[in-house]
C-alpha cells in the first residue's frame, strides 16, 4: 500500500484532561484524531511536551504548539482543527492516602452548620409563631407546643431537600443533573477559563521577557 505523503488530519482537542506529572504529554492524550490508518498510531504517540517543575499543576496545550509538531512528523499535512483551540492539562502526583478521620469531621461540620442555618432562618421569620397559628386555624385550639406539626414539618423539610437535590447518598431518582452538579459544573468551567487565561498571560509575559513569540 502506498502511503499518502500529505494526508488530512482532523483534530479535536479535549477541553480538560488529567495526567501523571512524570508522564510525557502525547497528542493522543489531548486530542481526538481522524486520519488515514497508516498515520493514526504514530500521531497518537507523538510527544508534545514533558512537564517540568516550573509548570506548576497545570499547563495549556494550544493548537499553535500542536500544529508544528504534527507538520514536523508529516510535512505538508493538511490539518483540520475542530472545536476547542486549547486543552487544559492538570498534572497530578502520586495519590496520597486519605485519612478516615476527615469524613466524620466534615460530616459533623456540614450537619451542624446546616442545622444552625435552618434554625437561624426560622428564628428570623418567627417560625414557631407561624406554626402555632397554623395549628390554631386547623384545630380551633391554640397549642403553644405543636410538636406533631413540627415533627411532620421537619420530615417534610428533609424529604423536600432530597427531592430538590435529586440525590440520596449514591442513588439518584432520575438522570437529570442535580442543582449542585450544575453549580459545580459551572464553577469548574469558570475555573478552567480563568486558569487558561492566566496561563496565556504567563506565556505572553515570558515571551516578552525573552523576546520570543508565544
Amino acid at each position: 500500500m502506498k502511503v499518502n505523503p500529505t494526508p488530512t488530519v482532523f483534530l479535536q482537542l479535549r477541553s480538560r484532561i488529567r495526567l501523571p506529572r512524570d508522564q510525557t504529554v502525547k497528542l493522543g492524550d489531548v486530542a481526538f484524531l481522524v486520519c488515514e490508518p497508516e498515520w493514526e498510531n504514530r500521531l497518537r504517540a507523538l510527544p508534545l511536551t514533558q512537564p517540568k517543575d516550573i509548570d506548576g499543576n497545570r499547563i495549556v496545550m494550544d493548537l499553535i504548539q500542536i500544529i508544528p509538531k504534527i507538520q514536523g512528523l508529516i510535512p505538508g499535512a493538511h490539518i483540520e482543527p475542530m472545536g476547542n483551540h486549547h486543552t487544559l492539562v492538570e498534572l497530578v502526583g502520586p495519590d496520597s492516602k486519605r485519612s478516615r478521620l476527615w469524613f466524620p469531621l466534615i460530616w459533623l461540620l456540614l450537619f451542624f452548620g446546616s442545622a444552625l442555618t435552618i434554625m437561624n432562618f426560622h428564628a428570623d421569620v418567627n417560625m414557631l409563631e407561624v406554626q402555632i397559628r397554623i395549628v390554631e386555624m386547623v384545630t380551633g385550639k391554640r397549642d403553644e407546643h405543636p410538636y406533631l406539626f413540627q415533627i411532620a414539618y421537619s420530615l417534610g423539610l428533609g424529604f423536600g431537600m432530597t427531592v430538590f437535590f435529586n440525590h440520596l447518598f449514591k442513588k439518584k431518582w432520575n438522570e437529570e443533573p442535580t442543582p449542585l452538579e450544575v453549580e459545580m459544573y459551572l464553577y469548574q468551567e469558570n475555573l478552567d477559563q480563568f486558569v487558561v487565561a492566566e496561563e496565556y498571560r504567563k506565556m505572553n509575559a515570558s515571551a516578552d521577557t525573552t523576546g520570543e513569540k508565544p
